[in-house]
Order: structure tokens, then C-alpha cells, then sequence
């Protein structure tokens, strides 16, 4: 199949190539006198405008070959008139897809014919048994009727293409990669274009991490004040009842225990909230340690498997935990898994894999789900969440090293 996607590639790309010149050629031109004409700004976002769409698809093609997709290198745009298309023109990406058209002529050309020729005669040699018999002998050398009219001749041209298939199914690939790659390097984004689009991305993240960092203080605000202080006080105000009840001379053991409980009952909390916060046992044992904690306490049977040669940052460390819990409690409460695995590797990125066995349909944009996502982009990471239904369900993020 890939062979077949990369031939396909190249064959197009002959009419392509020569679509594209003529497009270019014929737009340029268009352009040149719309732009001392009073329509050369509608002309030439409507030229642009049709440009990035066969670009568009042009990286759709080439993406066959690549298997990965290039991303679109286009900035957004404000205005109109005349000033959207000085905008649009300052774009690189609008001239490079210009430049596309007018490389993909010749470099299509060449190639496709290459690929072409050499996948025709290597399929003919393989088929020479079920044609040779049909050229005509006459005035032909002797080599070439003994080859052509004889069955041993026909084998070995059988024979000779099928030991020539292998270097030329390479060929086309390498061909086919060759031109998928400076298709990549004029239609994708260049330095300018992944620069703007890094700092959009960490301007986006940022105002995530922002927005994360302020719910969740409001949620220790709200905890706080729902739990620990209310017991505090209620403890407070059971002391104070049980300071009245003395100078009247009544016994206040029980008032005294009660207020016990409640302090008890305060710590509790307030252990709660400072493990929602950023686990101890992660300071005092590292992240493998406390996975393994979180695998002793989870009523399925959880296998950890952690490979850091070296201990990570503690933000790192702390979103990879928060990960893992809630991969577990997922599994345990949504998925009615019956055995989940956990793995944490470096060196490359810090990656955490969560996977169970339970029914899948996890949704990535649910709250829980949505929150670790912000949890791991503030640190530049990556969450991806794959749950289709009927399971597994696997959760993997990814962490740069630097964090």
C-alpha cells in the first residue's frame, strides 16, 4: 500500500505540476493588472484565497507519503481592502505557495516520468510469458527473438524483473518521499511562521495554566471554608460551651471528646486538601514511590512499571502523579476495569502511559479529564486520551525534559 500511495503521488503530480504552472502563470498575471486597477486588492485575496486551498490540498498529498500532516503555515488576518491583502502579502507562506506551483512542474515532471518508465518496464519484464509471444520477429536481433520467442527467453525477462522490483519499488518510494519533503519545507511553516504560531500556543497555554491556577484556588478557598474552618469553629464553639459548662461545676468530658473529634475530624481535611495540593508522599519517596502507594491502595490489581535514572522536576512530578490518579480512578469508578498498567520512561520526553481494560468512552472533555489537560500543557506537555467504546482506554503525557 505504501508503494501504491507513492506511485499515485508521482503520477498526479505530472497533472498537477502542470495545472499548477499554468494556474500560477495565469494568476500572476491577473494580479499584475489588477494592482493599477482599483480591483488589485479583491483580485489578489481572492488569488490568495484560492492558492492556500490547492495548497491545502497539496499537503493533503503529500501526507500520504509522509504519514504525518503538515500544518497549515497561514497567520490570521484583520481588516479589509487594501490592508488585509498587505497583511496577506506579508505572509512568506503566500509567496512559498506560489513557489510550490512553479517547482512542482518540473520536479513532478521528472519524477512521475521516472517512476513511471521504471514501474511500466519492471511490470512488463514480470509479464513478458503473456505478451512476448505477440512482437513481431522480423529484422529483430537474435538475442532479442530468442528472448521474445522462446518460453526460457520469457522466463528469465520474468526472472530479471522480479530481481529489478525490489530497486525500483525503493525507487519510488525515495522519489516519492524526495518530493513530499520540499513540498513540506515550502508549504509548511517556516521559521517566522512557527515562531508566531509557538507564541500563540504558549499565550494559549499560559491563559489556561492562568485560569486553572485561579479555580483551583478557588476550590481550596471553597474546601477550606466547607470544611476544615467550619469544623474548626464548630470545635471552637463546643470548647467555649465546655469552658461555661465548668465555671457552672457540670462535667465536660463529653463536650471535651466531642471537640476532639472535631479537630481530628479538621486534620483530616486539611491532610486532604494538601494532598489535593502536591502530595508529601511525593517529596519524601519520589514518583515511584507514590505510584506505588497509589497501586497498593487501588481495588484492582495495578502494574507499575517506572524507569527514571534520575529524579524529575517537582512540577513534573506532580502532574505525572495527578495523571495517574486519575487514570485510576476513572478505571475503578467509570470503566469497571479489572487490571490496569502504568509506565513512566525518559530519556526523550518524560512520557506516562496509563492503560485498563474496562469499557472506554472516557470523555477527554470532561471536567476531570479537561483539568489534568491544563495541568499538563502549563508544564508545555501534551495529554492525549484514547477511549473508544468497548475500551481500552489509554492515557499518555508527555513532558520536555526542560520542564
Amino acid at each position: 500500500m505504501r508503494n501504491v500511495k507513492a506511485l499515485a503521488y508521482l503520477v498526479t503530480s505530472m497533472v498537477a505540476g502542470g495545472a499548477g504552472l499554468i494556474w500560477t502563470l495565469a494568476t500572476s498575471l491577473l494580479m499584475a493588472v489588477g494592482a493599477v486597477t482599483a480591483l488589485g486588492a479583491p483580485v489578489f485575496l481572492a488569488v490568495t484565497w484560492l492558492d492556500r486551498r490547492l495548497a491545502t490540498a497539496e499537503r493533503h498529498r503529500a501526507a500520504w507519503v509522509l504519514r504525518q500532516r503538515i500544518p497549515d503555515p497561514y497567520l490570521p488576518t484583520t481588516g479589509s481592502g487594501w490592508a488585509r491583502a498587505a497583511a496577506v502579502a506579508a505572509q512568506p507562506a503566500t509567496w512559498r505557495d506560489m513557489a510550490w506551483f512553479l517547482v512542482l512542474f518540473p520536479l513532478g515532471l521528472v519524477f512521475g516520468i521516472a517512476a513511471t518508465v521504471a514501474t511500466a518496464v519492471t511490470a512488463a519484464l514480470i509479464l513478458a510469458p503473456a505478451w512476448a509471444w505477440s512482437v513481431p520477429e522480423r529484422r529483430a536481433h537474435p538475442l532479442v527473438r530468442q528472448a521474445m520467442g522462446t518460453l526460457p527467453g520469457e522466463l528469465l525477462l520474468t526472472a530479471a524483473g522480479l530481481l529489478a522490483a525490489p530497486l525500483v519499488l525503493w525507487l519510488v518510494r525515495r522519489l516519492a518521499a524526495t518530493q513530499a519533503r520540499v513540498a513540506a519545507a515550502l508549504l509548511g511553516p517556516g521559521e517566522h511562521g512557527r515562531l508566531v504560531q509557538r507564541a500563540r500556543q504558549l499565550a494559549e497555554t499560559r491563559a489556561r495554566a492562568v485560569d486553572a491556577q485561579a479555580a483551583e484556588l478557588r476550590r481550596i478557598e471553597r474546601d477550606l471554608h466547607d470544611g476544615a474552618q467550619a469544623r474548626i469553629v464548630a470545635a471552637g464553639m463546643t470548647l467555649a460551651l465546655a469552658e461555661r459548662r465548668a465555671r457552672d461545676g457540670v462535667p465536660v468530658v463529653e463536650d471535651m471528646a466531642t471537640a476532639r473529634r472535631q479537630l481530628d475530624a479538621a486534620l483530616a481535611e486539611l491532610r486532604r486538601l494538601v494532598r489535593g495540593i502536591h502530595p508529601p508522599i511525593l517529596t519524601d519517596r519520589g514518583l515511584d514511590g507514590a505510584l506505588n502507594a497509589l497501586a497498593a491502595d487501588c481495588p484492582m490489581p495495578v502494574e507499575i512499571t517506572v524507569d527514571l535514572p534520575v529524579r524529575l522536576p517537582p512540577a513534573v512530578e506532580s502532574a505525572a502523579y495527578f495523571v495517574v490518579a486519575e487514570g485510576l480512578a476513572n478505571a475503578v469508578k467509570h470503566a469497571a476495569a479489572t487490571t490496569c498498567t502504568v509506565t513512566v520512561t525518559i530519556p526523550g520526553p518524560v512520557r506516562v502511559l496509563v492503560s485498563d481494560d474496562g469499557a472506554g468512552g472516557a470523555d477527554p472533555a470532561g471536567a476531570g479529564l479537561d483539568g489534568l489537560r491544563r495541568r499538563v500543557e502549563a508544564l508545555d506537555g501534551t495529554l492525549i486520551v484514547a477511549s473508544p467504546a468497548g475500551g481500552p482506554t489509554q492515557l499518555t503525557a508527555e513532558f520536555p525534559c526542560a520542564s
